[in-house]
C-alpha cells in the first residue's frame, strides 16, 4: 500500500474515534441528574421525588424508559392497549411531554417495581405531573393497586 492510502486509513479511524468520543461525552453530559432526590414545585403544589433521568423512549401511554433507570410504568394509571381506541393519542401526549427532556420519578415506597422489573413512579416534568395530565386530559383511567404508598385517587 502506499503513504496516500495508509494516511486516508488513519485519517478515517481517527475521525471515527472523535465521533464516538464526542457522542459519548454529550449523552454523559445530558443525563447527569440522574439517581438524585429532590422537589419539585408543580401547580403550586410541592413534591419529592427519588429519581430522575432523561427519557429515552416511550413505550405506551403509561411506559417509559430513562437513561439509567430502566422502563417505568405510571402507577395509578391505565392507558389503552396497543390494539384499542385511543392508544395512538395516549402515547403521543407521553411522547410530547416527556421524550427527549428530563423526568423526575416519585417511586412507589411500598412496592418500587413490578413483576415486569418496571419501576412504579408518579412522573413529573419540570412544569406537570404526567399521571394527573393523562387522566385529567381523558387519555388514561385510574387503576389502583396495592401495596402502593399512593392512596386510591390521590393523583
Amino acid at each position: 500500500m502506499n503513504k496516500q492510502k495508509i494516511s486516508v486509513i488513519l485519517l478515517v479511524i481517527f475521525l471515527i474515534t472523535i465521533g464516538l468520543t464526542l457522542a459519548n461525552a454529550l449523552l454523559n453530559e445530558n443525563n447527569t441528574v440522574e439517581n438524585q432526590t429532590g422537589t419539585l414545585a408543580i401547580n403550586g403544589k410541592t413534591v419529592h421525588y427519588e429519581n430522575a433521568g432523561k427519557c429515552v423512549d416511550v413505550i405506551d401511554g403509561n411506559t417509559i424508559q430513562v437513561y439509567g433507570i430502566g422502563k417505568v410504568q405510571l402507577v395509578q394509571v391505565k392507558t389503552p392497549n396497543t390494539n384499542e381506541a385511543g392508544f395512538s393519542d395516549a402515547k403521543k401526549f407521553v411522547e410530547d411531554k416527556c421524550l427527549g427532556k428530563t423526568v423526575y420519578l416519585n417511586i412507589d415506597d411500598k412496592q418500587p417495581t413490578d413483576k415486569y422489573g418496571r419501576t412504579l413512579a408518579i412522573v413529573y416534568t419540570d412544569t406537570e405531573d404526567i399521571n394527573k395530565e393523562l387522566i385529567d386530559s381523558n387519555l388514561a383511567k385510574i387503576s389502583y393497586f396495592e401495596p402502593s404508598e399512593f392512596k386510591k385517587g390521590e393523583i
